[in-house]
């Protein structure tokens, strides 16, 4: 279970550097306001998600 949860955790700290990523390039850009609004509300959803993971990567390995 900690693998999964270690390897869990990788993936989610990928996914919000990549959607970080992918907000900063489309604003840079100047492309569309409402693109980059909805990347960053993804942002922080993946934010919470991966908080999450990692708070139960630490309670689980106590």
């Amino acid at each position: 279970m900690s693998t999964a949860l270690f390897h869990m955790t990788t993936l989610a700290v990928l996914a919000v550097f990549v959607v970080l990523l992918l907000g900063l390039w489309n604003m840079m850009r100047g492309t569309s306001p409402n693109t980059s609004q909805k990347l960053m509300r993804w942002r922080v959803g993946l934010q919470f998600l991966a908080i999450l993971i990692i708070m139960a990567f630490f309670l689980l390995n106590r």
